[in-house]
């Protein structure tokens, strides 16, 4: 993508003359939409930003938040949609080794990885297939070489993404408070270069990020080397100790174009650097080329002459590559030479700081007909059906993903991946709960209430932990901005994503917009994928099975909202409908009632209801405890005259299951009764059936070890088996 019309207009208005090749290639990488945000940058200052835990420095490219006793905990969140879907392997790959960047120029350590992906329907489709695949084992092979466990995440599959994939990738790192690397710079401060050659791996790849997947364009995708990242992890975790860092940054979209502008800008200088004195992976490479390459494993950082000798003591000691690139001015502009010729001068802030657009936004025309879809066909075996749903890619087991991945390394994972969030043991005693959620069925139908809804739940399954949420980060995915209802779409999710943050307090405190996410096949649905961190002050929970006796109560209403449901689309095979929505009052007072029945110790075990409903929470409950269950739907808090389709399968929000020892039963009864929240004691777990009936009437019969089958090898079967 090059520079547009209005902006070659801007350039010519504030900079009056005629730019050098170099210049414009540096403004159209820090100006692509990738690195300007130009058409999103605006309104997202309407999200929650501050808050109690919330740390601000200059410069931070991650989110910071303080966990009490002098630590803090970071987290970014990032995505590489266009390389992974030509390279799947090295565009994922290097999809961590940003994100673990980014962890890392706060000066904290990265302890933890989730990922967020999105394929097209891997049933039918062998491209789709490969695809997953190939992701998977880039994300498992970086993240397993640097020796940092993947704790989490999410999958999804739709036919919206056919031929193309989204790769998100959430970073979590943690540290000591006065560890922090407080950013600043003073007049002749050096410039150092750290870690991997430039070469022309990722050139143009901020701008082929932001433009439409038309080619592939395989010289845009960086290539990995997670040996080189180790090494430069433990190489400036040293340097902080040994307060040889000033500032920092990574190397990113836009490679050094935007690394130097962007921290100029930030900290209110300007720099000089020779392209010449970058230490290269091969010859002849134009100083343009230098510029805008984002060749991986890269760190800038800013340093004085007297704390430069330690500064190469230690990158020689993990021989890591530094070279003295520049130096700090005081003029507020960026300088590039090669030699003694300057062949680019711009202010760093006119860099860093693109021309923004107003986007024209419409209502989509298709979402009025969607909408009225709303009836479900009359189904009698239910057992059959909750059987397909649980092989289903979107539901069964994702152990084949995340067997892959080591996940224990570092010893901190407390709850593992597979279930609801994942725990990790912070070094101060307390507990840090985090998951990743989105839904893109539902996103489509209402991109606001889809949203949402995405964030409630990975809040509910933060909550089922025993963690309360303290922030969160965004990933916000669309097509094309420049269409106005794609555009209408992103709007309605930030608004509503708005709304919920202020609403439960949870600051956002990091996030990435993605558009241009299109193939020849149309764009992708609306796919905010929503990131919540937890604290656990003191014991964490870890759930056990249901025993022999314990009873199931539900919290929480189902409604008419069978709209983007697995079932709808499973069985109806079409997407339509109500979307369920969040009340936001009900939401809270779920999660306050749920946290204190865990702080009380009157649980043994909490599931969320999610995708495919309270069928399919009920079975996963009975698939993971080996044990079956009679359970009677006909006391489930429900809207009046909801068919018993509505009751098993409607996704609305804001339900947990809990399993109760019959000991606590009477107490927990009287507890939630004094909430006067919506609840229900629904049954018994007991025998090797989950058996469901509404008041004589049976309508579930399904042995556990079918269903176990079905659940745990469903996804694998279809992966080896096409």
């Amino acid at each position: 993508m090059s520079l547009q019309n209005h902006e070659i207009k801007h350039i010519k208005d504030i900079i009056k003359r005629k730019l050098t090749d170099t210049e414009l290639q540096i403004l159209a990488a820090e100006w692509s939409e990738h690195c300007s945000y130009k058409s999103s940058k605006k309104h997202l200052k309407m999200l929650p930003t501050t808050g109690r835990s919330v740390i601000l420095e200059k410069g931070y490219d991650s989110g910071v938040l303080d966990v009490g006793d002098g630590y803090v905990v970071t987290v970014h969140i990032e995505s590489h949609n266009h390389p992974s879907a030509v390279e799947p392997f090295g565009g994922a790959a290097t999809g961590v080794g940003g994100v673990i960047r980014d962890i890392l120029s706060t000066g904290t350590r990265p302890i933890a990885i989730l990922d967020g992906l999105r394929f097209g329907d891997i049933e039918n489709d062998a491209h789709a297939r490969w695809l997953f695949k190939n992701v998977v084992s880039g994300i498992a092979n970086y993240g397993n070489c640097l020796g940092i466990p993947t704790i989490g995440g999410e999958v999804e599959f739709d036919d919206c993404y056919k031929g193309y994939a989204l790769v998100d990738v959430a970073a979590i790192g943690f540290g000591k408070k006065d560890k922090l690397i407080k950013n600043h710079a003073s007049k002749g401060d050096l410039v150092v270069l750290v870690g991997g050659p430039t070469g022309r791996d990722g050139i143009g790849g901020s701008q082929f990020a932001s433009d439409l997947l038309e080619d592939e364009n395989r010289s845009a995708v960086q290539i990995p080397d997670p040996f080189i990242e180790k090494l430069i992890i433990e190489t400036i975790l040293e340097a902080r100790n040994e307060k040889c860092i000033n500032a920092m940054k990574d190397l990113g979209g836009g490679g050094l174009s935007c690394a130097i502008s962007e921290i100029a800008e930030s900290l209110g200088v300007g720099i000089e650097l020779d392209v010449d004195t970058v230490h290269t992976r091969e010859s002849g490479l134009l100083p343009y080329e230098i510029m805008i390459s984002e060749s991986q494993e890269r760190m800038l950082v800013i340093t004085n002459k007297q704390k430069l000798p330690k500064l190469n003591q230690i990158c020689d000691k993990f021989n890591v590559t530094c070279s003295v690139i520049g130096h700090v001015k005081n003029d507020k502009m960026m300088h590039v030479k090669k030699s003694k010729k300057t062949i680019a001068l711009l202010p760093a802030e006119f860099v860093a700081r693109g021309p923004l657009l107003n986007r024209k936004k419409t209502k989509p025309k298709y979402l009025l007909q969607i909408q009225r879809e709303n009836k479900a066909k009359k189904i009698l075996d239910y057992s059959k059906i909750i059987q397909e749903l649980l092989s289903c890619p979107n539901i069964a087991s994702k152990h084949w993903v995340f067997q892959q991945y080591d996940h224990e390394v570092g010893i901190r994972t407390v709850v593992k991946p597979g279930f609801d969030a994942s725990v990790l043991r912070l070094d101060n005693g307390k507990f840090l709960s985090a998951k990743i959620d989105g839904n893109p069925k539902h996103c489509y139908i209402d991109p606001r209430q889809g949203a949402i809804g995405c964030f409630e739940e990975a809040c509910r399954n933060v909550v089922c932990t025993g963690a309360n949420p303290i922030g969160m980060v965004d990933h916000l995915q669309f097509g094309n901005p420049e269409d106005p209802e794609i555009f209408w779409t992103f709007m309605e999710s930030l608004e509503g994503l708005t709304d919920y943050a202020k609403f439960l307090r949870v600051p956002c405190v990091g996030g990435k917009v993605s558009f241009y996410n299109e193939t020849d096949f149309g764009p992708i649905k609306p796919t905010p994928l929503i990131g919540v961190l937890g604290i656990v002050d003191h014991t964490p929970f870890l759930s056990s099975t249901p025993n022999d006796g314990d009873y199931l109560i539900i919290i929480g209403n189902t409604k008419n909202e069978l709209g983007g449901s697995e079932y709808f689309e499973y069985v109806d095979k079409f997407i339509g409908g109500i979307c369920p929505t969040v009340d936001f009052k009900n939401s809270k007072i779920n999660m306050l009632t749920t946290l204190s029945l865990i702080k009380n110790k009157l649980v043994k075990s909490v599931h969320d209801c999610s995708k495919g409903g309270f069928s399919i929470a009920l079975s996963e409950l009975s698939i993971f405890g080996q044990i079956g269950c009679d359970i009677d739907i006909e006391k489930i808090p429900c809207e009046k005259d909801l068919s018993s389709e509505q009751i098993l399968f409607s996704e609305s929000h804001s339900r947990y299951l809990l399993v109760i020892d019959k000991k606590n039963i009477l107490n927990v009864e009287r507890f939630l009764s004094k909430k006067k929240i919506s609840f229900a004691v629904l049954g018994k777990f007991s025998g090797d059936q989950i058996n469901i009936k509404r008041k004589s009437q049976n309508l579930v019969k399904l042995r556990i070890d079918l269903a176990q089958k079905r659940y745990f090898n469903g996804l694998g079967d279809l992966l080896n088996n096409g």
